[in-house]
């Protein structure tokens, strides 16, 4: 295959004509897009339950749908980020930032919010396509720092994003749709300031590099397969629990005393968790720009297991902080310092290398973790249902089944549709507990969500009596699945051991090589690169 040659809005780097902190500044703000998107789709998790009566398992589905809509656009752009130009590919991902929220925004179902998340997604995954090379273009004596630091807004805009949604809920605009309008503003930003300004050509056309050599460099090279495992592994332990905290942490927050007056407050600690991984990656200078990568990924590995661990397992106010503290001090340098990583010690795979690594750790945590910590967080909630409150769930349907039809024919429009579902659904779990003598899964946690998500509508046709149930049903549903999503988090831990051997041996013949070493795209054939030194290595050893 013939080197791609640069589009009419390529230069190099040197001439110039490329602004490039402005780029780099627009680089920063698409990513704040992305993590924007992350941030209050994670928030509005809640909601879009009650809103549409969804199990944990279909909000995943639409959480993770947003992660590997990436994993599509980076397989499809990645490898055409040289030929097609920077530019084209921030500008597919602008026009798709703005479908996918409008999408969301309007959403009447399940099938509606799915395909919004799916195009944000894609969106997502075009902007890291296109800046990760770019970055790394733009920066060649410091990929790895630099990336570190332009990673610094995918924590920085869950925590932007994570406060603002707080905030608007203690002022009563909390509605889910203005939550997800906020994926609007940053778009627009970036769009001002990268769609029509002129851009470097890919590092790998400025030296010349042939597609068939890219993807020589990136598929015949053991140490990417090596990294591609690490990374899904990474990406799962970083944005699989962060994907419910909020919704995870809100329910057990719910359950204590003195919360009563807060909502918000499990986006509120996914903003802290960010907040702290946002500040560690920005000055990643006295870290990544002291220590060897490889020892840095090693490090955060066991701190990032202790601190998920220990937060599985928190309660209590005070260890839920100081177990977030932990695990985002572990986290923090995962994702960048991965790709770093790849750029410096497999520079000819390019963008198609660092597509690769993203692509496939958003595939991985969209298409297996998340699901999967959905499934877990409703099995071990219906256990719990089931284990401590059979009669008093029993007791509350029968009661919404006998008075919500009623209290329906009261009520008006939407109010009267939602009250009568609630009762519907109510009479089914009773239906079949007369029946069976169990609680069916997940109908009855779905039974409960549709009688909360009824509150409003109930007391608008009733006054006074006893506590409404939909409080009652609160009081069920949110324990329960707080400690399925915590065991949730749980069964994340034990995948780090395979991170300890990946970054331990990595480590390892680092040192014995005479420490971490860079390679330039330069180089020439880095598979067979690999080989001589360790030929080298092992010929020093036997001296």
């Amino acid at each position: 295959m013939s080197q791609p040659a640069p589009t009419q809005t390529d230069a190099p780097v040197s001439t110039g004509e490329v602004r490039r902190r402005r780029l780099f500044i627009g680089s920063c703000v698409a990513l704040l897009s992305t993590s924007l998107a992350f941030a209050v789709i994670g928030a509005v998790t809640v909601a879009l339950k009650q809103e549409f009566i969804l199990s944990n398992s279909e909000v995943a589905w639409v959480i993770g749908a947003n992660l590997w809509g990436f994993t599509i656009t980076q397989a499809i752009f990645a490898p055409l980020c040289d030929r097609l130009g920077f530019r084209a590919l921030l500008r597919v991902a602008f026009a798709g930032h703005l479908l996918g929220t409008g999408l969301m925004v309007f959403a009447g179902g399940f099938w509606t919010l799915f395909a919004g998340a799916v195009v944000i997604g894609m969106s997502n995954g075009t902007v890291e396509a296109a800046c990760n090379p770019l970055v790394a273009t733009l920066y060649p004596e410091q990929k790895s720092v630099k990336l570190n630091q332009f990673h610094v807004w995918f924590p920085g805009g869950i925590a932007v994003g994570g406060v603002a949604a707080f905030l608007l809920d203690q002022a009563g605009l909390g509605f889910w749709q203005l939550k997800l309008g906020l994926i609007a503003v940053p778009t627009l930003i970036y769009g001002a300031l990268m769609l029509f300004d002129r851009f470097p050509a890919t590092e790998n056309v400025q030296a010349g590099v042939s597609t068939t050599e890219m993807l020589k460099a990136t598929f015949l090279n053991p140490l990417m397969w090596l990294l591609l495992l690490a990374f899904s592994i990474t990406a799962s332990t970083e944005l699989g629990p962060n994907r419910w905290v909020p919704a995870v942490l809100q329910a057990g927050f719910e359950g204590q005393s003195g919360f009563e007056g807060f909502v918000g407050l499990g986006v509120l600690i996914l903003a802290y968790i960010n907040g702290i991984m946002a500040m560690l990656r920005y000055y990643s200078d006295a870290t990544v720009g002291r220590f060897s990568p490889t020892l840095i990924l090693l490090a955060g590995t066991v701190v990032s297991a202790a601190g998920l661990l220990w937060l599985s397992y928190a309660q209590a106010t005070g260890a839920i902080f100081l177990s977030a503290t932990l695990f985002a001090v572990g986290v923090a340098y995962f994702w960048p310092t991965m790709l770093g990583l790849v750029a410096e010690r497999i520079p000819r795979s390019g963008a198609l290398g660092l597509g690769l690594m993203g692509g496939t750790g958003m595939a991985v945590v969209g298409l297996v973790t998340t699901p999967l910590m959905g499934d877990i967080t409703d099995e071990y909630a219906h256990e719990q249902i089931t284990s401590e409150n059979t009669q008093q769930v029993v007791s509350t349907f029968r009661e919404a089944a006998k008075t919500y039809p009623t209290m329906a024919e009261k009520a008006e429009g939407n109010f009267a549709q939602q009250i009568r579902g609630a009762a519907t659904s109510a009479q089914e779990v009773v239906s079949t507990y007369e029946n069976t003598g169990t609680l069916p899964a997940p109908q009855t946690a779905n039974a409960l969500r549709a009688i909360i998500d009824s509150q409003v509508a109930v007391e608008s046709v009733r006054s006074g009596g006893d506590a409404p149930l939909a409080e009652r049903a609160s009081g069920i549903i949110g324990p329960a699945d707080n400690y399925g999503g915590r065991v949730a988090f749980r069964y994340v831990v034990p995948f780090t051991c395979i991170l300890l051997l990946i970054f331990g041996g990595l480590y390892w013949r680092d040192r014995r090589r005479g420490g971490y070493q860079t390679r330039s795209i330069h180089d020439g054939d880095e598979v067979h690169q690999e080989d001589l030194e360790e030929a080298q290595a092992e010929a020093r050893a036997t001296k």
